[in-house]
């Protein structure tokens, strides 16, 4: 497999703040990847030095073979943790601005995902309830034709019904030539869908590794294994 991704010894500070220190490493397109830490590790800060949206105090990312910049940010989809589009807006209105938005928007993909995690088009954005908001922001993101998709806390703060859906439009519209990071604190819900795992902390990379590697090697759950690591924390 081709590598989609490689971070060499990126550090980030924030004046006097270590956000990231000496992280590195490598990820393979068809891979989906849980980065994993407690708050204040830095998921967030490296997603966004990933996206493009700032950048690194020294070290180097690159996606694609190509260092992170205008042209990365065409093949990078990157859904926040807060939303991207705004209260007033239809969820129709929301998918147009996207496509308008992305060239490398997938139309007919959006209005399939829509119905498979039962959005109304018609609906303002105002209007959803939390669940609904997370469904609508990962069609939105899945929706483009990238090589490398960015979901940071895709199911924090929903029911289970809601973690439910997003998890099964994970497994069902990912695109198996990419790669996905995301970040969670519910491993329990989502590390079936799990290839390998990252874990930040303080900034430092601690680990990665294979999920089956964990679970034989190691006899232990990703669960189990984040409690382990951040005890302390």
């Amino acid at each position: 497999m081709s590598v989609v991704l490689e971070v060499k010894d990126i550090h980030k500070s924030y004046w006097r703040k270590t956000a990231l220190s000496d992280v590195s490493f490598t990820i393979e397109r068809g891979k989906v990847i849980g980065l994993l830490g407690s708050n204040g590790s830095g998921k967030t800060t490296l997603m966004k030095l990933i996206a493009g949206l700032t950048h690194p105090t020294s070290g180097s990312i690159k996606v694609g073979g190509a260092t992170v910049g205008h042209d990365t940010k065409r093949i990078v989809s990157y859904m926040p943790d807060i939303p991207l589009t705004e209260g007033w807006m239809k969820v129709k209105d929301a998918v147009s601005f996207y496509r308008d938005f992305y060239a490398d928007f997938d139309h007919a993909k959006a209005h399939e995902m829509i119905s498979f995690m039962r959005l109304n088009e018609q609906d303002r954005v105002s209007s959803l309830s939390k669940g609904m908001q997370e469904r609508l922001q990962l069609t939105l993101a899945l929706s483009r034709n990238a090589s490398l998709y960015l979901l940071d806390e895709p199911i924090g703060g929903v029911d289970p019904v809601a973690r439910g859906k997003i998890l099964d439009a994970l497994v069902e519209y990912y695109n198996p030539e990419s790669s996905i990071i995301l970040t969670t604190h519910l491993l329990t819900d989502i590390e079936r869908i799990f290839d390998e795992v990252i874990m930040l902390k303080q900034g430092k990379l601690i680990l990665q590794e294979d999920v089956e590697t964990i679970r034989m090697k190691r006899g232990k759950s990703v669960d189990e294994l984040f409690k382990e690591v951040y005890a302390e924390c």
